[in-house]
């Protein structure tokens, strides 16, 4: 894991954001910040073969079946050998045929979500890279993801959303939107923030990334400054 350098995976075999191409360009410029060389592809063989000696894996709003049978089992060997995850919003739509990714990587699997609106997260651990810089409540247009499970349990929650707030939530008074965990061998953060191309120019959300990737990547908060 010597390597300055992370893997960027947007292959979708599901529905497809129009934020990916903004979300890719994003990282790349993120990456550049916190020193970290970025490989994008949404080919399933080249992330594969890009796997190793790599810091960190971010699938960005993945959907669908996208990995081959050796992709997942470079996955699980590079997460068990400490390698990094970020899962960005349609990431936990991602690899339904396979409960380990969702439940175990992303940290719970969606179950849908109402129409595109204005909403609040309200920020529940300020003591960590992608949330320290956030208001306690703070004003966001997104998609509001359902999950099947309340992962909380088994995760570090970040951020929830107040269901009060907009109109379809599911999941009551206790729904995570961000959170990180452990459990599969290395970092593994996830947000399901980022349905929008304009979230990625939103400095506060691109703030967020970056902190979150710091983390997953074990980095100080000043690294590549």
């Amino acid at each position: 894991m010597s390597e300055d350098r992370i893997v960027l995976y947007s292959r979708t075999t599901g529905f497809r954001h129009d934020s990916i191409p903004a979300g890719v360009a994003a990282f790349h410029e993120l990456g550049a910040e916190a020193g970290l060389a970025v490989t994008a592809t949404e080919d399933p063989d080249e992330l594969t073969a890009a796997l190793p000696g790599a810091r960190a894996v971010v699938f960005l709003s993945t959907s669908g079946e996208v990995l081959t049978d050796e992709g997942r089992a470079a996955l699980r060997a590079f997460l068990a050998a400490g390698g990094g995850f970020v899962g960005v919003h349609g990431a936990s739509t991602t690899e339904y045929d396979w409960p380990w990714f969702g439940h175990e990587v992303v940290g719970a699997v969606f179950d849908g979500h109402p129409a595109l609106q204005s909403g609040v997260v309200v920020v529940e651990d300020h003591d960590h890279p992608a949330t320290a810089h956030l208001p306690a409540r703070w004003d966001f247009v997104d998609e509001w993801y359902n999950f099947t499970t309340n992962p909380r349990p088994h995760v570090r929650v970040l951020a929830a959303a107040d269901e009060t707030s907009y109109e379809g939530g599911r999941m009551g008074g206790d729904h995570p939107l961000v959170w990180c965990h452990e459990r599969s061998g290395g970092r593994s953060f996830y947000t399901a923030l980022g349905h929008t191309p304009e979230s990625f120019s939103d400095p506060a959300f691109r703030a967020h990334l970056l902190g979150g990737l710091r983390w997953a990547v074990n980095a100080p908060a000043d690294a590549g400054r």
